[in-house]
């Protein structure tokens, strides 16, 4: 695996994030939302990133990619968003590679990096992830990483126009185990 850098994206990363989604639309497909052609347009993820900036300002989301050391493409992303806090401390987890990338460790340290950070940054209690039944890669990782299986929801995202089950994921800050 070559180095990788892992930053929080912001504004000024719109190129690099659009040329992300138009060259692994087809990879990512089968298990993301349908959205609008223009969604992943260069000035879209311009307003994207302004409103992430300000979500990360309000403590409800942080948003990482790994790119090369300069910065011009992105080899995959790792969300932290839902923040929730008072008695819950917990947030959801979404994840995804480039198609060229997959199967090379790049996820794993991309997703070991932002659990680092809402374990220890953000002081989270409990972070879940989910994945539909048939994504066999998502499963491996999160079991890898020591997330517990918590059971599945029915009908629980639409995937491009279907309702998806989805396989319910946590894992606990180490530091705050019974």
């Amino acid at each position: 695996m070559n180095e990788i850098n892992i930053i929080r994206a912001k504004p000024g990363h719109e190129t690099i994030m659009a040329n992300y989604f138009a060259v692994n639309e087809k990879h990512l497909q089968p298990w993301s939302p349908r959205v609008p052609g223009n969604y992943h347009s260069v000035e879209n993820w311009k307003q994207r990133l302004k409103e992430r900036e300000l979500e990360f300002k309000r403590d409800q989301s942080v948003h990482f990619i790994g790119t090369d050391k300069q910065e011009s493409h992105v080899i995959g992303s790792c969300s932290i968003s839902n923040i929730e806090r008072g008695v819950m401390q917990a947030c959801h987890m979404g994840y995804s590679i480039a198609e060229r990338y997959q199967g090379q460790g790049y996820m794993k340290c991309i997703v070991q990096f932002a659990l680092k950070y809402a374990f220890e940054e953000l002081s989270l209690h409990r972070v879940m992830a989910n994945h539909m039944p048939a994504n066999r890669r998502s499963e491996a990782l999160l079991r890898n990483l020591g997330f517990e299986r918590e059971g599945v929801a029915r009908s629980y995202i639409l995937i491009n126009g279907k309702w998806e089950d989805h396989v319910l994921n946590s894992l606990i800050n180490p530091d705050q185990r019974r």
